[in-house]
């Protein structure tokens, strides 16, 4: 079982990174860029104007280093997340750590790894799991706020240019799938409570 879990868990990691790759070399081999398009939009002419938007959008570097610098983007958009996860994770395994079940198993010669992996950790993230899908529900309705401030095109904005202009169909279409992610992401955690925590029982 663990075998076949770590198979893929790496299926799916080169999966999401192929997946980004093709994405992002795709945008880059189509005709024109970012900067065109806003100097087109805007009637603009000036050759050190456009170069200087290009390096402020880091259009003139290497596409590799394009691509590293998009991706640690991305890992950066959960900073303010991953310390909330990190201090609830904390606070739940001090919590954890002083049941008398801990003291048993440490009693019967059980390692510091498999006390703190096996038996502590695995009680102890129940309340992280639902932290982290409240905060994964909180970032897609917070891109509305964020894309709209910011000026940033995306699902959100889209959503609101819709409202803006009555289109309902594609206001109902995008609604209908934020609430998709937000449900799906809900019946997740319940599956990971039964997985995690085989007293956890739902009844039909």
């Amino acid at each position: 079982m663990a075998g076949y879990l770590i198979r893929r868990l790496v299926l799916m990691v080169l999966t999401l990174f192929g997946i980004s790759v093709i994405i992002f070399v795709l945008l880059r081999i189509v005709p024109g860029n970012i900067a065109d398009i806003l100097f087109d939009a805007a009637g603009m002419v000036s050759a050190a104007e456009k170069h200087k938007l290009e390096t402020e959008l880091g259009l003139d570097k290497p596409i590799v280093v394009q691509y590293v610098d998009w991706i640690g983007g991305l890992v950066r958009v959960g900073f303010r997340s991953s310390a909330l996860v990190m201090r609830l994770t904390r606070s739940s395994m001090l919590e954890v750590l002083r049941q008398d079940y801990i003291r048993t198993a440490r009693a019967k010669g059980a390692s510091e790894l498999a006390v703190n992996y096996d038996h502590a950790l695995r009680n102890a993230v129940l309340p992280i799991i639902t932290i982290i899908g409240i905060e994964a529900a909180f970032l897609v309705g917070g891109l509305i706020v964020t894309e709209t401030v910011f000026n940033i095109p995306g699902v959100a904005r889209f959503l609101v240019e819709a409202i803006r202009w009555r289109d309902y169909p594609v206001v109902q279409s995008l609604v209908m799938f934020i609430a998709l992610v937000v449900v799906t992401v809900n019946f997740l955690i319940d599956m990971a409570y039964v997985a995690l925590d085989p007293r956890i029982k739902y009844h039909e």
